[in-house]
């Protein structure tokens, strides 16, 4: 590595990001990221359950008794997200077109651009149609130049500028009287399943320039939902730490350097919030990002599935912490240790290596003692109907371990043919539906660092001020970030996964009140 000036250690200090973690990351460029062995796909009956309405119902029965005594619980939403990726259709017609110059059927003839031509004929159908009308000033007769007017009203920064709102404050419920955001609708959503006593706690991880308009949108719908819903909220914010930025490097990673000559730091992908996540603590906390909520009508779906999902953490959990006590106190005999292994393996998914019998007693029982003493996560799956997005898997790593993994198609050599048909086989795809257990058998928090796997995370070629360079994007949250969690994989129903990623998806019936 090229020798550090003054200013880059300053700039290092001033991010919080040591020497090691930049000759770490450099090294990282150098080996490169070795994509992932699949095993096999996770499927009902091998690495994700499916449970009966009444296994369901009395899932959902033990959650709400350990609820009624008094659970902390937590909902954990990612919500840095801005809403310039779900306008991009809108930007390019910004863009591409002149009112004055074509007909907006030319235009769509020219570009058969079929996403703008169905945002333009339901355009009604928005739940910002009526707010964007107000705001208009022009009352322009031609459909182009009046679908050019909204949609520069809608986005630009002299209108409403949605185009750079963050995702979760933007109209996505019309219910007439006024439009919900995802930002409410998640409130709504945790007063039925993140709730202690009258409180429900939330936690949203933002850009922090976006700070102020989060508190303004809770200050505005703080009454209505409170009324709604007969509870009070407990909002926490945090944002991406800089410390969490990884280095850019040019294609002899060598660091990359801006133009006055500082090297480059980019934010590190959704693997950063582990930390966030880390500094969270609570008998349970739900995950599930800013896009995915619903309306009124599939509530009780939501709330029932997410209940299931809590109600299998806290069964398995109450086991995995008796298990803990026993190893801790190394009084256990040999069918002991057969039962307590069966019950990680059956269980919880542990896989052991074929050799384990022939290890003493000793060291068997500290290979419990490792496998059971992790963070627990349970992972609601979606049956497969051709959703982009991770999947979960079998995988084995460098040193020949099994475990289940939530895998994105980056992660897959799609060259090599036997890895591209266990993709095929794959049934059920990754909603990001967690509810995660982070604490041990004496309710202290695991330090969740110590459970990533920095092997896992993504390196992309990128430009900047004309210049290649290449980025590193940090395990993902639920991907590397979890990789050494004891993992359980559950069928969760369609109608909870609702993400809107452009603007055209809300026009889905999931999202019409």
């Amino acid at each position: 590595m090229s020798k550090l000036s003054e200013g880059d250690l300053q700039l290092l200090a001033d991010k919080g990001i040591s020497k090691q973690k930049v000759s770490d990351q450099i090294a990282t460029f150098r080996e490169g990221i070795p994509f992932v062995n699949l095993e096999k796909a996770g499927i009902i009956g091998d690495g994700i359950s499916k449970f009966t309405p009444q296994e369901e119902a009395n899932l959902i029965a033990f959650f709400d008794q350990a609820q009624q005594e008094g659970l902390d619980l937590l909902k954990f939403v990612p919500a840095s997200g801005a809403a310039s990726r779900m306008f991009k259709a809108l930007f390019n017609f910004l863009d591409a077109y002149d009112p004055k110059l074509e007909s907006l059927e030319a235009y769509f003839e020219r570009t058969g651009d079929k996403h703008l031509q169905v945002f333009s004929e339901k355009i009604h159908e928005f739940p910002f149609y009526q707010i964007v009308k107000s705001q208009l000033d022009s009352q322009a007769t031609e459909k182009g130049e009046a679908l050019y007017d909204f949609v520069n009203e809608l986005l630009s920064s002299d209108g409403l500028n949605y185009g750079f709102y963050p995702k979760g404050l933007l109209p996505f419920h019309n219910y007439g009287s006024h439009s919900a955001t995802p930002f409410e609708e998640h409130l709504k959503e945790g007063a039925l399943y993140a709730k202690t006593g009258d409180t429900s706690k939330l936690h949203f991880t933002i850009s922090e320039q976006h700070g102020e308009l989060f508190n303004k949108e809770f200050s505005d719908i703080k009454d209505r939902v409170s009324s709604e819903t007969n509870s009070s909220f407990e909002i926490g914010y945090s944002f991406q730490k800089s410390s969490t930025d990884t280095l850019a490097v040019d294609m002899d990673n060598n660091p990359f350097r801006n133009e006055d000559g500082t090297i480059l730091f980019r934010p590190g992908g959704h693997g950063a919030l582990i930390e966030n996540l880390n500094e969270q603590n609570a008998d349970v906390i739900f995950i599930k990002n800013i896009d995915n909520v619903v309306v009124p009508k599939n509530l009780d779906g939501v709330n029932k599935s997410k209940k299931t999902l809590a109600g299998v953490l806290l069964q398995v959990q109450q086991k995995a912490f008796k298990v803990a006590e026993l190893l801790e106190n190394k009084s256990v005999n040999k069918q002991q240790i057969s039962d307590i292994k069966d019950f990680l393996e059956n269980d919880l998914n542990v896989r052991f290596p074929s050799n384990f019998t022939d290890y003493s007693e000793e060291e068997q029982i500290a290979i419990l003692t490792d496998k059971v003493n992790r963070p627990i996560r349970v992972c609601g799956m979606v049956k497969n109907e051709g959703e982009p997005g991770g999947g979960p898997f079998w995988i084995k790593d460098q040193n020949g371990n099994i475990s289940l993994q939530i895998i994105e198609s980056a992660q897959i050599d799609n060259s090599n043919q036997s890895q591209m048909n266990i993709v095929a086989n794959a049934t059920h795809f990754n909603p990001v539906d967690l509810v995660c257990g982070v604490r041990n058998h004496k309710g202290e928090k695991y330090d969740l660092v110590n459970f990533v796997d920095h092997k896992q995370g993504f390196i992309t070629e990128k430009t900047k001020d004309g210049k290649e360079l290449k980025a590193l994007e940090l395990p993902g949250l639920w991907n590397g970030g979890m990789a050494f969690w004891n993992t359980i994989f559950v069928e969760v129903p369609l109608l909870t996964f609702n993400p809107v990623k452009t603007v055209n998806d809300l026009l889905k019936p999931s999202h019409q009140v």
